[in-house]
Parts: structure tokens; sequence; C-alpha cells
């Protein structure tokens, strides 16, 4: 496995495997690999010949009071996971080589400004930015995204339709812990009280797949529901809980005869999780 930090050596490499007419299985992370990203790596292994993830922390993508210096960065670590799940390549630049006087940016108005849009402006600007800059270094047939980060993966998928760009999109479901909290990068944030308690939003994930399996239709008792378990995680505050149209992010007030949905995102102290299902 080769480790490789400058945007012009990854391109020969990407060269390379083009002459061979090797297919290209690209997984974009910022590193603090967990089984959730393994297991998109593994995906990519299956159907492609050669697969490189990126390790970058992406500052664009970070608010001025978030998290962006104290989250978790080990090269060493992600590399021995990366090797393990059979990746062939790990691209981690700098800042400065992703960023040297960058005055192109890429939005997408409307639905990034729904769900975690709302509370965090300019996150998904930071994104698809990102994200686009590394499809055209990688140029990939095939790029890898969890369901976790559904509007991410919504959002990304249209960028590629509405930019033509010659890749596909694949979103592999949420890899959960065995109590069924999301894995995240963030949950090393946690202190023992936190997440004995976290595995409760995933609880109330459940408990309205419950409610409309059994016929209720009203989305205000569904969050209600819903908001009382997550209450009872000590130090919580609920960023949303929200039932919505899966392509569009609109919000749902019926259940009615099509899939919804459901997402929230809640501070369990400073640590923002989030989750969904869809029903």
């Amino acid at each position: 496995m080769k480790i490789i930090t400058t945007i012009k050596n990854i391109k020969t490499e990407i060269n390379k495997a083009r002459r061979k007419k090797l297919t290209v299985g690209f997984v974009p992370t910022m590193g603090a690999l967990h089984q959730g990203h393994l297991t998109l790596m593994q995906q990519a292994k299956k159907e492609n010949d050669l697969v490189i993830i990126s390790i970058f922390v992406n500052p664009l993508q970070f608010g001025p009071k978030e998290d962006f210096k104290r989250y978790p960065r080990n090269l060493k670590d992600d590399a021995g996971l990366a090797r393990a799940a059979g990746v062939d390549i790990i691209f981690a630049p700098a800042t400065e080589e992703m960023y040297h006087n960058t005055l192109t940016f890429v939005d997408m108005p409307k639905i990034t400004d729904k769900l975690c849009g709302k509370s965090r402006p300019g996150h998904f600007r930071g994104v698809l930015t990102v994200v686009t800059k590394l499809f055209n270094i990688i140029r990939p047939d095939s790029a890898y995204f969890g369901q976790k980060d559904f509007q991410q993966a919504l959002i990304i998928k249209k960028m590629t339709q509405d930019l033509n760009l010659n890749l596909k999109i694949k979103t592999l479901p949420t890899v959960r812990e065995p109590d069924g909290l999301a894995m995240s990068s963030r949950n090393k944030y946690l202190d023992v009280t936190q997440r004995s308690y976290a595995n409760r939003l995933y609880q109330s994930l459940l408990k309205a797949k419950e409610l409309i399996l059994s016929g209720e239709k009203g989305c205000n008792k569904i969050i209600k529901a819903m908001s009382n378990i997550i209450k009872t995680i000590p130090g919580n505050r609920i960023d949303y809980v929200e039932i919505t149209n899966p392509e569009t992010l609109e919000s749902v007030k019926q259940i009615k005869n099509r899939p919804v949905l459901i997402a929230l995102a809640v501070y369990a102290g400073k640590t923002r999780l989030i989750d969904n299902i869809i029903v």
C-alpha cells in the first residue's frame, strides 16, 4: 500500500492505472477510521481493481466554533486499518496542497439548507468543494458513502448528475455498534455516561418505525415520541428531529404510502451525533 501526499504524484498513479485499464474505487474520508469506513473500502475492493481512499480533514466544512482543531488525526493507525481492508493507495494531502489560493467553490442551494445545513451554514459548500476536487484528482469509476451521512450522500449524488461527472455514487447501509449506535469518528468524544445513553438515538428511530408500521400517520406525534426518548439522554440538546421526503428533504406532515427519511441530530454534551433510517 502506498501513501501519497501530493496531487502530482497521485495523478501519476491514476494515469498508470488507466493505461492498464484498471477500474478505480474511491472512498473519501477524514481519517479516524472505524468499521463503517472499512465496510466501504471492502465493498470497493470487491467491485474494483484499485482502491484509493483519501484522508483529509477538510477545513472548509467546519464552522468557526466546531471541532476542526481537535478532530482525531492518526495516520499511522488509519494506514494499518486501511491496509487490512485491502486499500491500495492512501491520498493524504496537506491543507496547502488542496487549497492553494483557492477562489472557486461548489454550492447547491435549497437541498443543503435543510437538516444539517440549517445549523451548519457553509458546511455542505465545503463538502461539495472538496469532493469535487477529489473526484477531479482521482477520477474514480465509483465512490462509496455511508447512509449515516444521508444528506451528504444525496447532495453528492445530485452534484455528480448536475455536473455530468463520469462516476457512480454508491451508498451503503449504516454500520452500527452492537447496541445500535451508528458508528462515527466523533463517538470517541463521548464520556462513559454519554456513551451508555447514546444508543437511545437509534431507539427513537426504531420507535418511529414501529409507530409508522402500526398505522400512525401524524408526523408531529411520531416526532414527539422520538423526542421523549432522546430527552432521557443526560446533557442532551436536540438540533433537529425531522421526517422528510428522502429525495428532496422537504418536511412531511402526514405519512402516506411512500418512503420517508427519519433523521435526527443531537448534541450529547458538546458532541454532535447524527442518525437516520428510511421507512
